[in-house]
This record gives structure tokens, sequence and C-alpha cells, in this order.
């Protein structure tokens, strides 16, 4: 028997520095303000009345979901009952299967006096998938919520008539964030097209209106070499495990030159078979993420290099395939929207900390990204646990199901209703909401965005190369 040695305890001393520091900023940071006056009061109270009168049915949502997960694609009970109650609180359909994605959901209400050519269309998003084996550690269960609170909301407002606001409101029921871009497969049966603004929100340890979150792409990479005995000829062969040990080595001295919101990960999916043979094929699977979409580019064509290098160095082939799923672009975030969720909150007895207090460190991915590269758009964190209880843990799908998750749903659809409706009823800010989102960059194709600019001719296709000095300037 050999000698076991017990795990090392993995220090929080950073960690704990780092919710010092956030603390004292939060501490100095003043919440945003808005300047924009928003819809007016009656038609906001109306809502917030109406998401109350919705109570159970949100709540029901919260907990139903997170009882009874289901994972990227398949959430077909979560969509139906999503739908259900839509129908139920609205009279209006529901289309289950929109854009060209089975679990996908569509609902839409415009009032009376409605004109895509002079007034405006704004979208409120909700998701659902849930992770394999922790459920709903990401919160989709309150996020689903909120979507469908603030839509049968604003759908209450329209029916009434009491508003002079003209618009349209769409719901979209966004599945498989989790591990895949759901949004960007919506993105291609139409989803995003006629909008001109789309808002969601995410549980999370702090109530913050804007964070970073990463860009990132997938990348798989088979190095090809040539089978031998491991022992009577190794000299015939050619080691694609070789390769693939290198490429590692390669991705974690590249760390050290990376700029800090840069992000690779890497696994060796396949090594070979048995140690007497040479291994004639590995695979990598690799997360490659960064905080600007021109970032994502040069991060991803570094990363190519080192794989092309470690073929060179082992004598063997590589091919690599970008974007089985497609891309996640960077949240871009807008203030001007932002500024009127803020102001929701803060009648909600929430106190929003405003954009970078939170430590960009600390940052995931999201296909929301898609989405606001498209159209201006805000993805507002909103508090459900403390903040040491990090997302995509056990003790965040248990936050998922407590009364701050109950009421963080609620708080959740009255803040996405109010903006929604603001961004309608108010010229001035769907003017600097549209101004914002241009001096940003405009629109973003992310399904093209990265065509050519890394080696390869599109986000489907693979790049290849092997042994031989020069071939990556060739591609």
């Amino acid at each position: 028997m050999g000698t076991h040695h017990s795990a090392p305890t993995i220090s929080t001393a950073y960690l704990d520095q780092l919710e010092a520091s956030s603390r004292a900023t939060m501490a100095a940071a003043e919440p945003p303000v808005s300047e924009f006056a928003g819809a007016p009061e009656q038609d906001r109270a109306r809502l917030g009345t109406a998401v109350e009168e919705a109570r159970e049915d949100l709540l029901g949502i919260v907990h139903r979901l997170h009882q009874d997960p289901e994972l990227a694609y398949q959430e077909e009970r979560s969509a139906a009952l999503l739908a259900r109650v839509i129908t139920e609180r609205t009279g209006l359909d529901v289309q289950v299967g929109a854009h060209g994605v089975a679990t996908a959901l569509r609902a839409e209400v415009a009032t009376p006096g409605f004109d895509p050519d002079r007034h405006r269309t704004v979208a409120v998003l909700s998701e659902y998938d849930a992770l394999p084996g922790i459920g709903h550690a990401c919160g989709h269960n309150v996020i689903a919520a909120t979507g469908v609170g603030a839509f049968v909301a604003l759908a209450a407002l329209v029916a009434d008539g009491s508003s002079e606001v003209q618009g349209r409101v769409v719901f979209l029921g966004t599945p498989a964030e989790e591990g895949h871009t759901g949004k960007e497969v919506m993105a291609a049966g139409g989803a995003w097209e006629g909008l001109d603004a789309a808002v969601m929100t995410h549980p999370f340890g702090y109530d913050v209106v804007d964070t970073l979150f990463l860009g990132r792409r997938l990348l798989s990479v088979t190095f090809t070499g040539t089978a031998a005995h491991a022992s009577a000829q190794p000299f015939q062969g050619r080691n694609a495990l070789d390769a693939a040990a290198l490429a590692y080595q390669g991705i974690g001295l590249l760390r050290q030159q990376m700029a800090p919101s840069d992000r690779v990960h890497a696994v060796i999916a396949d090594g070979g078979t048995r140690p007497s043979i040479i291994t004639a094929s590995a695979r990598m699977d690799l997360y490659v993420r960064s905080a600007f979409p021109e970032t994502l580019v040069d991060l991803s064509a570094r990363v190519e290099r080192i794989m092309s290098g470690a073929a060179l160095m082992t004598d063997t082939t590589v091919d690599w395939e970008w974007d089985h799923y497609p891309p996640s672009l960077p949240v871009r975030g807008n203030a001007a929207l932002g500024g009127r969720w803020v102001a929701s909150l803060a009648e909600r007895g929430r106190e929003v900390l405003p954009a970078g207090v939170v430590p960009d460190v600390l940052a995931g991915s999201t296909d929301f990204g898609n989405v606001s590269v498209r159209v201006p758009g805000i993805h507002p964190m909103i508090a459900i646990a403390d903040p040491d209880a990090a997302l995509h843990t056990e003790a965040f799908a248990a936050a998922a199901a407590t009364p701050r998750a109950e009421q963080a749903a609620l708080d959740g659809a009255v803040g996405l209703a109010h903006t929604a409706w603001d961004f309608l009823a108010d010229d001035a800010l769907a003017e600097a909401a549209r101004a914002e989102f241009e001096e940003a960059g405009g629109v973003l194709d992310p399904a093209t965005f990265f065509d050519g600019t890394d080696g390869t001719d599109g986000a489907d296709e693979a790049g290849s190369t092997g042994g031989t000095p020069g071939q990556e300037d060739e591609r």
C-alpha cells in the first residue's frame, strides 16, 4: 500500500483581502443616479401592484424549477410552466419552440396604437436551465420568475388601457445558457430582430448594476502522431500525448504574459489507451476568455500558435475546431438603462452598487453578451445570498430557494418591468441608451466576428498545421 497524504487546506487569504478591499470601496461608493424621468409614476405604481398580484405564481416558479432542474435544451417542464403562467395571467398565446429552439418561448403584447415605425420594442428575458449535478446553482429559477413577473405586469398595464405610453413588449424564454450559447442559436432564428432594447437580471451575492462578464470561446484540439510499441520501438512513434502535454504547459507559461482579465482553461480529454503504446491521437478541450471582443481575438490567435508549436516540437500534426457551440461576447452594459434599474430597486429598499465595485477578477461568462452587442441591454445582478456564496456551488444552489431568493424574484420583476416601461415612455432615455450603445461599438455579429481574425475561415471550421515551420503563417 502506498502512503496516503491528506489534501492541503486551501487558503482563503486572497479572497479575504479581496472582500475587505471590496467592502471599503462599497462603503465609499455612491449609488448611480438616473438623470431621466422614465415612465409616469402612476404607470410604475401599477406595475408594482401587478407583480404583487402575481406573487404566488412567481414564487411557484422559483420553487418548482428549483425542485425539478432541467439541463440545457431539455427544459421541457420548465418552459411549459412559464408558458402556462403567462397564458393564465394574461390570456396571451405563448409560442413554445420559438426561433428554432424546442424549449425557447416567445410572447408579446403591444399597445393599441403601436406603430413599429414610430414606437419602440423592448424584450424581457428569462433563463431556466440548470447545471449538471448541482441544479440551479446559478439561480436560473429566480431569473425565470423575474422575466415572467415583469412581462405579466407589463401585459396587465397594457390591458387596462390606463397608460398613454405606446410600445411593444416581447417576452423571450432563452434556454441553454449553461455551457452553451442558446441565445446565439435563437439569433439565427431571428430572435433579436425588431428589438430596440433587452433587459434581464441575474442572482448574485451583491446588488450591482453592472459587473464584468468575459467573452468566451470553445476550442477543441486533436494532435495526431504515429503509434508504436513504447518499449520495443519507441523511436518509430510520434507521441500525440507529448504534444498535448507541451500544449498544456505552454498555456501555463502563457498566463504570465496574458492581460489580467484573460483566462484560459484546458483539459486533456483523451490521452491514449495503454502505457505500452505510443499515443497516436490526443484531444484537448479549452475555454478561452477575455474582457473585450478584440482582446479575445488576440488571445485566440496566441493559443493557436501554442498548439502549432507543440505539434512542431513533437513532429505530430494538429487540427482544431473553434466554437462547436457559438462564442459568447463580453456583456456590454448600458448606463442609461442601468440607472433606471437602480432607481426602481431603490424604491424596493435595495441600494445597488455601481459598476467597478465588485472585483473584476470574479468574472464568468454569459450568452447575454451576444444580445448586448446587438441591442442596448442590461444584465444587473441581484443579491439572493451573502457574497461568500459563489455562483455554481452547492451553497448558491441552496440560496436559490430561500426567502431572499423569493424577495429577489419579486424585486427583480418590478425592476425589469419599470426599466422596460421607462424605455418605452421616455424618448430622452431611449436616445441616450442608443447613443451609448453606438459609442461602445454599435452592432456586432457574434456569428461572424471571429471570421478570418484568428487563422480560421470561420467559427465553424477547423484550422490545422503540422510539424513544418511557417505553416501557421500560411493559413
